[in-house]
């Protein structure tokens, strides 16, 4: 890669390109971008694929209702380049997500765990219900309010950054759906 910048540079000096080193630069990062191992998974049966609404966005499912609720759950993959803050972080703002209707706090009621997938790739879990009062968007101060809703979320490590799976619903459709999250995430792998 190093002789690959040079040449770049090189050329682009003998060109009469002042920018020249930026542009050998860039041109060797998105390079480095477009070659860089990526996180694959196999979709339990069952999960609807649609289109990710956002760059950020790996993956998006929408996982059917039971019959008892009004809604189906989603979940979504998220790789924010190898930035997205600590797992502690990760896991705290997600249970700041879920309010108890009795005011307790939701640090309180939320389980969390870690395990491997079969690579060896360490996941880190928060599980917990409650009200999803997340943002409506990111940075709004609109908050959603959608009581006996539950939340799987999991903060993946891998070499080129984490990566954040979430499964988000009400309470009896994520259980219906647990089994194949863990099947979901145990399937992950860098390739």
């Amino acid at each position: 890669m190093n002789s690959t910048l040079g040449t770049i540079a090189n050329d682009r000096e003998r060109s009469g390109t002042k920018s020249g080193l930026a542009l050998a630069l860039v041109t060797v990062l998105v390079a480095v971008t477009f070659t860089a191992a990526a996180l694959k998974f196999d979709a339990p049966k069952g999960w609807v694929s649609k289109t990710p609404t956002s760059s950020m966005r790996v993956a998006d499912f929408v996982l059917a209702k039971v019959p008892a609720d009004a809604e189906d759950a989603t979940v979504t993959v998220y790789f924010f380049g190898g930035q997205g803050g600590s797992v502690q972080a990760n896991l705290d703002r997600w249970i700041g997500q879920m309010a108890q209707p009795d005011g307790k706090p939701s640090k309180d009621v939320a389980k969390t765990s870690t395990m491997q997938t079969a690579t060896g790739l360490k996941v880190s879990l928060v599980d917990v219900s409650g009200t999803y009062v997340a943002e409506v968007t990111p940075g709004s101060t609109e908050r959603l309010n959608k009581p006996g809703f539950r939340q799987i979320a999991a903060v993946v490590e891998t070499p080129d950054g984490p990566y954040f799976v979430k499964l988000t619903g009400p309470a009896g459709t994520v259980a219906k759906w647990k089994e194949s999250l863990d099947a979901f995430l145990k399937s992950l792998r860098v390739e």
